[in-house]
């Protein structure tokens, strides 16, 4: 699998737009302004690839790439803090939803973005508490990584593990500007 050969299919409004075969599903989820999108960036080898933007909330549909036909990279809508109204918040998280409601048996794993130099807000809290209480796998990745100093890396997992409640899932720490971390992320969507 090249996940360099990743495409770009679509940006997904509403249900009707959300893929209907059974490749398996590597979704994205996390606050806004979080680096979703700059992750898949980097996945893909691709700058520029997912649209990245430095105002929060700009992820505002559900935004779908294929894999060699065979994986769907998903980039769900960021949750919590963004510069949009309520009413529009609000529409996020009915599409993120509605894409679980409609998928929920095709994703393989669902990747939760933290930033690894603050405490996990309350947004991914109830994410992570969520996907549990559905048995999604989940992997956290611990963006950020290279804005702290090495020495502050396993105390900052340290304290991403306690608040999260994480028990032995895998936290893999990570630069989407520098790339650290882009094996171990890469080997574990291979295993998803």
């Amino acid at each position: 699998m090249d996940f360099r050969k990743t495409v770009f299919v679509r940006s997904a409004a509403s249900p009707a737009g959300f893929p209907a075969d059974g490749a398996k599903r590597l979704v994205f989820a996390g606050r806004s302004n979080v680096g979703k999108s700059s992750t898949i960036n980097r996945i893909v080898g691709k700058k520029g690839f997912a649209r990245v933007s430095s105002m929060p909330g700009k992820t505002v549909h559900v935004n779908l790439f294929s894999t060699e036909g065979r994986i769907w990279l998903v980039d769900l809508p960021g949750y919590g803090y963004s510069k949009t109204s309520m009413a529009e918040r609000e529409r996020y998280s009915k599409l993120i939803e509605e894409y679980f409601d409609y998928d929920m048996k095709n994703i393989a794993r669902l990747y939760v973005i933290v930033d690894i130099r603050h405490k996990p807000t309350e947004g991914d809290i109830a994410m992570i508490k969520w996907a549990q209480n559905y048995d999604l796998p989940i992997t956290v990745v611990a963006n950020k990584s290279d804005k702290i100093k090495k020495s502050e890396i396993e105390p900052s997992l340290k304290l991403i593990r306690q608040t999260l409640e994480l028990g032995d899932i895998l936290i893999i720490p990570f630069s989407a500007e520098k790339g650290d971390g882009r094996d171990a992320l890469i080997k574990d969507m291979l295993e998803a």
